[in-house]
């Protein structure tokens, strides 16, 4: 009789793509484990990161939120953000403290966010990258450098190279993942990068040495989800293949092996730019380019058009990702 078994999968990221994918993602039979950065300083999470000096919560408590098997109901108050004119509580929300407050408890990032996820019956696990705030350094095209995430996103600069540092004064000033996320990756079947920003939320997972050692040595397959649209200032111009290349960069080595993009195009009068303060264009498909690096190209129609916005089809990237998946052997 053939013994069944769970393909384990890992995702690496931050921001909102990387919620939009494991919504869909959790209705399918893998065992699921969400990497999520902590180099975000911006809005709440910035402010409670300088406040008292926690990782920040934002990105974590949005991967909690989807990979939760609880009534809606609850979820919507862990979501609820304060609009009060208070100093403090304004434009917080009360999972971002929750996070915070456990984490002064356990005085360990990564204890605090297993234990919330058990309160939260997660489907899943979800891994805080580091067990400390990490901050995000970048050199530009022009030579001038800045810190920061959300400094490094306003400044809208060709970026050459990003790196991250622990937050705390060091001697070695070297970012170290936890070892949860070191196994996890060894013991995958397949792990997923994206979608998400390039350079402040995939990069600042990729760039900490042991996660970018493990990527080399991993038998899974490593898939990027690519971009829609380019980031003003970071990513102008970009093809998918340079995404694949920056990344390859980063880390050291070719270690994506498959690229799913997205075919459809983006109408030109649907994006409101005005609403979503960027301007961007749609990423360009290099085919050759991907097949010069050693890439294998999974073309579909991903694109979902909301809100006056160009979005990834959660359903239609997990559809390509089981694709995968069922040819690994």
């Amino acid at each position: 009789m053939k013994r069944s078994f769970v393909r384990k999968v890992v995702i690496i990221g931050g921001g909102s793509g990387l919620p939009v994918v494991l919504k869909a993602l959790k209705k399918e039979h893998v065992d699921i484990t969400a990497v999520v950065t902590v180099a975000d300083d911006g809005g709440s999470s910035g402010l409670l990161r300088n406040y008292i000096n926690v990782v920040p919560p934002g990105d974590i408590r949005n991967v909690m939120v989807v990979l939760s098997t609880l009534d809606p109901v609850y979820l919507k108050v862990f979501q609820y953000r304060f609009k009060s004119g208070d100093d403090f509580f304004a434009g917080h929300s009360i999972g971002n403290l929750i996070i915070a407050a456990m984490q002064e408890m356990d005085l360990n990032i990564f204890d605090a966010v297993q234990k919330l996820s058990k309160m939260m019956e997660v489907k899943g696990q979800i891994y805080p990258v580091a067990n400390e705030p990490l901050v995000l350094h970048a050199k530009f095209a022009d030579g001038s450098t800045l810190i920061g995430e959300a400094k490094i996103t306003k400044a809208h600069k060709v970026i050459e190279k990003v790196w991250v540092e622990p937050q705390t004064d060091s001697t070695s000033k070297k970012a170290k993942a936890v070892p949860q996320v070191i196994t996890a990756i060894a013991q995958a079947d397949q792990i997923i990068l994206g979608p998400g920003s390039l350079y402040t939320s995939i990069l600042p997972n990729l760039t900490i040495s042991d996660v970018a050692l493990a990527l080399k040595t991993t038998r899974a397959d490593v898939v990027y989800i690519s971009n829609i649209m380019t980031q003003k200032g970071e990513t102008d111009n970009f093809s998918d293949g340079d995404h694949v290349e920056v990344i390859n960069q980063h880390v050291g080595a070719n270690v994506i092996t498959h690229t799913i993009v997205n075919t459809t195009e983006v109408p030109e009068d649907y994006i409101d730019w005005q609403r979503w303060n960027e301007v961007s264009k749609q990423v360009r498909h290099d085919s050759n380019q991907l097949k010069k690096i050693g890439v294998i190209e999974i073309k579909a129609d991903l694109l979902e058009l909301r809100d006056n916005g160009a979005f990834h089809n959660g359903q239609g990237v997990v559809d390509q990702l089981m694709k995968i998946l069922a040819r690994k052997n």
